[in-house]
């Protein structure tokens, strides 16, 4: 049997990290990676990860997607360049029409249809014409403020209210994350973000929120999120963000999904860089009031952007097998590592 055929439509902080691992793997090969940033085109994928290529063909980094994916040559296209919906589109359109299966990155994909129901109908009808599927995954979105809820609740009898809450860190990120977390800006930069909606804050709230209320058999009638800065009193620096003191090190995410009137669904989410040097401790929470009531901690925060980068690899070879059409994660087998051979998760 074939190894399973992987392309990446992105080589940054995720893109690299995602390569890195597959590299690791058994069963699975690297056919092509596609990326504009001058430092990286024309570099050997071994070479930018300071890895031993040994007896496998060289890739090299290729500035045109219509070099690394084409006609079917690949059996799934990570790609990892977006967060929102309307900006993976095109490339999700492009990857799905030369009949390859996807999975993205980008926060929104998790759950599409909680913001851009027309264009999750479009890639559904799409994939379904292609015989490919599509998915979007992570860590969060994607399991820890939303599907490790959603699994929770399969112990219950009755839910009232599904509180999740993840304090983590913002370090592991690449440049778009500091960037739509406002990592580095003035209090007075930040605050004017916000209210002209040029910042983004934690994308997936609304995602995270409708895939509980799906799986719960809610109708969330309102959504609501909020942003505040977390200001740091002292220099902070990641290896993508820096943040001095007095400017903002992260941001304080807080959302609710109403149902009746009631809020049902709670979000709370602090997330900066370096949170351990002014005291604050990583942990990811779940509180599910009903009958029994579920408590959950786990302490410190699963690492963001290693759990990121498994969801992603971890979730390969159920895209592959899965029905053609647009799915979520409600939609496909329990997350889990894979360490043996990933031919051997192929149904052919």
């Amino acid at each position: 049997m074939e190894n399973v055929k992987v392309a990446l439509w992105g080589f940054g902080a995720m893109g690299s990290g995602i390569a890195k691992v597959l590299l690791r793997k058994t069963g699975i090969d690297i056919i092509g990676v596609c990326d504009i940033h001058p430092a990286r085109v024309g570099k050997s994928i071994f070479e930018l990860l300071d890895v031993e290529r040994g007896d496998r063909s060289d890739v090299c980094v290729n500035p045109n997607i219509e070099e690394v994916v084409r006609d079917g040559n690949c059996d799934i296209c990570v790609i990892a360049t977006d967060s929102f919906t309307k900006k993976a589109f095109s490339k999700i359109k492009y990857v799905v029409e030369q009949n390859v299966n996807v999975v993205s990155t980008a926060e929104e994909m998790s759950f599409p249809m909680a913001q851009e129901p027309e264009l999750s109908a479009e890639m559904d009808k799409l994939a379904k014409a292609h015989g490919v599927s599509i998915l979007g995954t992570g860590i969060n979105p994607g399991l820890m403020m939303d599907l490790l809820a959603v699994c929770l609740s399969g112990c219950m009898t009755d839910v009232e209210k599904v509180t999740c809450r993840r304090v983590n860190s913002l370090s592991p990120f690449g440049p778009a994350v500091m960037e739509e977390q406002g990592v580095g800006l003035t209090v007075e930069a930040f605050n004017k973000g916000v209210e002209d909606g040029t910042l983004a804050g934690h994308v997936g709230f609304a995602e995270s929120i409708g895939m509980i209320a799906k799986a719960l058999g809610w109708n969330i009638d309102r959504f609501e999120q909020q942003m505040s800065p977390i200001v740091t009193s002292v220099d902070r620096k990641s290896p993508y963000g820096f943040a001095k003191a007095g400017d903002v090190a992260g941001v304080n995410m807080t959302g609710q999904g109403y149902v009746d009137g009631k809020v049902k669904i709670d979000m709370i989410h602090p997330q900066q860089i370096e949170p351990e040097m002014e005291g604050t401790h990583t942990g990811d929470y779940i509180i599910i009031e009903g009958t029994p009531e579920v408590n959950m901690s786990i302490r410190p925060e699963v690492d963001g952007g290693i759990g990121t980068i498994a969801m992603v690899v971890n979730m390969i070879p159920h895209v592959i097998n899965a029905r053609p059409g647009l799915k979520t994660m409600l939609d496909l087998p329990v997350p889990r590592a894979i360490m043996g051979d990933f031919r051997d998760y192929i149904e052919r």
